[in-house]
């Protein structure tokens, strides 16, 4: 199995993970965590694939969503035993922007032979599945956080990007774009990487409008 696949499966179970691990934390059944496993593990890919015009995914081979079955039943039955579940949740989540990154890039590069659409793709397919799942759970959204999120997964995306296209081996690449996206939200939750927020200016008074 070639890299680029050993990271697709990895990302999906990641990311399931973290789709049931948010299902723990507001306490719903089996079948919340089956679906909100599934939704967070297979929900960037499926936006990638619309967009590219693409067979989806999951549909082509049903296995993926066989992991995110298993993955829900595995947190089902040990989410009880990790005391910071939030905090394992970050972290599952950064992994699997990490290979998500790769992964899209990759898909998008292959199909179209476009770095652009290869970094937004790469983008698109990382960050998605965790906005649905936050939104589906009710918890803050990743992207109102003050911490580097979209761009870590940027990052990735053109690292691979451009070690494909100059001429790395297909390992190498993406071992580098998979680093780079997790170092960058690593060092986002660990020591709080952040912009500058947006501040706004006090408007302008009526009588200084001419």
């Amino acid at each position: 199995m070639n890299p680029i696949a050993l990271l697709d499966y990895a990302g999906v179970a990641v990311f399931a993970a973290t789709g049931a691990l948010a299902a723990s934390r507001k306490q719903l059944d089996i079948i919340g965590f089956l679906f909100l496993a599934s939704v967070t593990g297979i929900g960037g890919g499926t936006l990638r694939d619309v967009i590219l015009n693409l067979p989806v995914f999951w549909v082509a081979n049903s296995g993926y969503v066989l992991i995110c079955a298993v993955v829900a039943v595995l947190v089902f039955f040990s989410a009880h035993r990790v005391e910071s579940r939030y905090k394992l949740l970050l972290w599952l989540d950064a992994i699997g922007l990490a290979a998500f990154a790769v992964m899209g890039a990759a898909k998008g590069l292959a199909i179209t032979g476009s770095p652009v659409v290869s970094v937004i793709m790469g983008v698109l397919t990382a960050t998605f599945g965790g906005i649905l799942r936050d939104l589906l759970a009710g918890e803050p959204s990743v992207l109102l956080r003050p911490e580097i999120y979209v761009t870590a997964a940027l990052a990735g995306a053109a690292i691979f990007t451009l070690g494909d296209l100059a001429g790395l081996p297909a390992l190498a690449s993406s071992l580098l774009g998979f680093a780079g996206a997790f170092v960058v939200r690593g060092g986002a939750l660990k020591f709080g990487w952040s912009f500058p927020a947006y501040k706004s200016r006090p408007g302008r008074r009526p009588e200084d409008i001419p």
